[in-house]
């Protein structure tokens, strides 16, 4: 694990790019966004003892959303699932916080996920309807 210092309005990493670190915000507030057809939507505003970029540690995919430091803000930079793994069994509390928030997060893509699904039924129910 190592640390970084970010300045205010650098990004930590953009949406579709290769990367496998996670971040803990150990000072400071970065926004986590995305972008369609230009038009940006914020996911989250983090601060201290937040973190985010979890899931490179665990898939090989592009960032799905980009990341934005909105103050001058400390990172610890974790970069392999050994490192993660080191960091939670030296922070319990840490990992009893991060299975919450992940949880959490799990839970709001299902809730989005099933609108979406419910908002594409109707659409085609309403498509096959006009025969």
């Amino acid at each position: 694990m190592s640390k970084a210092i970010v300045p205010a309005g650098k990004m930590i990493f953009k949406e579709d790019e290769m990367n496998n670190a996670m971040y803990i915000i150990i000072k400071g507030k970065v926004e986590i966004f995305f972008t369609v057809n230009k038009t940006v939507t914020r996911l989250a505003l983090m601060s201290d003892g937040d973190f985010f970029g979890e899931m490179a540690l665990f898939s090989s995919r592009p960032r799905s959303a980009s990341a934005r430091c909105l103050a001058d803000t400390e990172l610890a930079v974790i970069e392999s699932k050994q490192q993660l793994e080191n960091f939670l069994i030296k922070n319990p509390k840490f990992s009893a916080k991060m299975v919450s928030i992940m949880a959490d997060r799990l839970a709001k893509t299902n809730d989005l996920l099933a609108e979406s699904m419910e908002s594409k039924s109707a659409v085609q129910l309403e498509y096959s309807g006009q025969n």
